[in-house]
């Protein structure tokens, strides 16, 4: 199943660039007199842009905390970048918070979500006694204490005229949580990691449907209903690892094992025309004279790769709705392509939903890292190949394993040169100071004889950006690395 899935995912690479070399035709007579050639340092001044490195703390010499830290890193093929990122510390049991969003349709979604989602996830974490302080707290004025202790970088921003209306929406959620619930209520994490995507998505569609009087609100609000974003967030307390995921953006386990070498638990699944159970949980909430149009050409009624996310009412809201809300919005709203048309086969909508599928693993020892990633990094490298450079650049240590080139024919040349290379990888994991960095390096300059290749590196992050898009996809990646001391000595 695992080399099936690979295969699908290589084919749709080998599409994407097939569909490119029309394009590339276009460029070949300004290529010939103009350098693609990018030097060492500006392949590293583009790769390390947007990287950010958070460590965890220690108290009297000791780092309490499962998770020693986490490196992060995007590197953009849409202009602007449509993926987001997000992590924080949830400051009630110091548990951490790290997600991955891939928008489409534009950025709007998951800008949204890298701003409330955790908030969500926090309030429905949040005992039933806790949320009544804040509730008292907030009634009379008084001072809230932060729920989360964001760590972000620089470029990671938050849109100050939402704020308000944010905080409104999440107020109501947790009112309606007190209401709901009764005093010691605790709710479970898998419990609270659902409520806080459905909701969020929830108050996504309604907050653009009710509109809102400032025109730049109100147009901001249907973007990001109209645009949509898969999600992959992880939580992390203690030995508990949680994994709530709505879409192809990934979580993947690296275990050291006995031996020293990596293995890769995916912990996961891609909800996509590949996954048999997601296109049957589809066929069966839709009447059977919709089964052979609910999933056409590997897409959902043969428009979107992914079978859930937030955002893109088109798929979740009645052609009535949809066209009232169209009809009392911006003009500018419809200069947008994605609004102007109702998907075809549209009969008994929704077709789309935010719910997460959550997956828990208890972390132990052998567990040393976690990788999150938009499906732009999953479609370059397989997941064990993933592990595997991610594992050699924490640990420093380089399997010097025999150089396999697989079916191909090389010379005595080639082989030197391959040897040259691997030399040149061993220097470039100390180059990077960024794990997600190093991965990035890999998934964009990866030859076919698996090491990086500086030609092919220089040439793919000098592409115009008519180009980038064709051969890739925004790649953002989490790297999480795991305290096996910690670990191993909790009960």
């Amino acid at each position: 199943m695992a080399s099936t899935s690979h295969l699908l995912r290589s084919l749709r690479v080998l599409r994407r660039m097939r569909s490119a070399w029309d394009l590339e035709r276009r460029f070949s007579v300004s290529a010939k007199h103009c350098s693609y050639t990018l030097t060492p340092p500006q392949v590293n001044s583009i790769l390390k842009a947007n990287e950010f490195s958070f460590k965890v703390p220690e108290f009297d010499g000791k780092n309490l905390s499962s998770v020693m830290g986490f490196d992060s890193n995007q590197l953009p093929a849409n202009a602007p970048v449509e993926d987001r990122r997000s992590a924080a510390t949830f400051l009630q049991t110091r548990g951490m918070l790290m997600g991955v969003f891939d928008g489409h349709a534009g950025c709007a979604c998951a800008q949204a979500l890298s701003e409330r989602l955790f908030y969500y996830i926090a309030v429905a974490l949040l005992p039933h006694d806790t949320l009544q302080e804040l509730e008292n707290a907030v009634e009379s004025g008084r001072m809230v204490h932060p729920l989360l202790q964001w760590h972000k970088h620089p470029h990671d921003y938050f849109n100050r005229e939402t704020q308000a209306l944010y905080f409104s929406s999440l107020r109501t959620f947790w009112q309606e949580l007190l209401d709901l619930g009764s005093p010691g209520d605790q709710p479970s994490v898998p419990e609270a990691l659902t409520s806080a995507f459905k909701r969020l998505d929830n108050d996504i569609s309604l907050e653009a449907q009710v509109g809102n009087p400032n025109a730049f609100l109100h147009y901001w609000l249907l973007r990001v209903a109209f645009s949509g974003a898969t999600a992959c967030v992880a939580h992390v307390d203690g030995k508990d690892l949680h994994i709530a995921n709505a879409g192809d953006c990934r979580a993947v386990l690296g275990v050291q094992e006995p031996d020293g070498s990596f293995s890769a638990l995916t912990l996961s699944s891609d909800h996509n025309a590949q996954n048999e159970d997601e296109v049957g949980r589809l066929r069966r909430e839709h009447p059977p004279s919709e089964k052979k149009t609910v999933v056409r050409q590997d897409r959902l009624l043969g428009l979107l790769m992914p079978f859930r996310a937030f955002g893109d009412v088109k798929f979740k809201w009645s052609i009535e709705l949809q066209k009232r809300v169209l009809e009392s919005g911006p003009d500018a709203l419809h200069e947008n392509e994605h609004t102007k048309f109702i998907p075809p086969n549209y009969h008994t909508p929704p077709y789309l939903t935010a719910e997460p599928e959550i997956t828990h693993h208890r972390l132990r020892p052998q567990d040393r890292f976690l990788v999150i990633g938009s499906d732009g990094l999953w479609e370059t490298l397989h997941r064990q190949e993933v592990v595997r450079v991610v594992g050699q650049y924490l640990t420093g240590v380089h399997q010097q394993q025999p150089i396999t080139v697989g079916g191909y024919r090389v010379t005595l040349g080639q082989m030197q040169g391959l040897l040259l290379e691997r030399k040149a990888r061993v220097s470039s994991t100390f180059e990077d100071q960024n794990s997600a960095t190093h991965l990035i390096r890999h998934a964009v300059g990866n030859n076919e004889f698996g090491t990086v290749d500086h030609e092919r590196l220089s040439k793919m992050l000098s592409l115009p950006e008519e180009l980038a898009r064709m051969y890739r996809d925004d790649i953002t990646i989490i790297v999480a690395q795991f305290n096996p001391h910690v670990i191993g000595g909790r009960s």
